[in-house]
């Protein structure tokens, strides 16, 4: 789970930015800056997998992290 911060463009529609990686993204309305943003984010964790995955030789396993319940406040 990652935060955004989604604010009105100037020019019209949105801008969205993600607070925990330099990824950023627009839309005409709210649901497409989230849609993407969500999009944008992935395509930043998949291409940073790959590297990662290209200079360390290893098990691939996914692990899921929960923010704790005081950021979340």
């Amino acid at each position: 789970m990652f935060t955004v911060l989604l604010e009105p463009a100037e020019e019209g529609g949105f801008v969205v930015k993600c607070l925990e990686l330099p990824v950023a993204s627009q839309g005409e309305t709210k649901e497409e800056a989230l849609s993407n943003i969500r999009e944008a984010i992935e395509g930043y964790l998949e291409v940073k997998v790959e590297l990662l995955m290209s200079k360390v030789k290893g098990e691939k396993v996914e692990v899921i992290v929960e923010a704790p319940s005081t950021l979340l406040a």
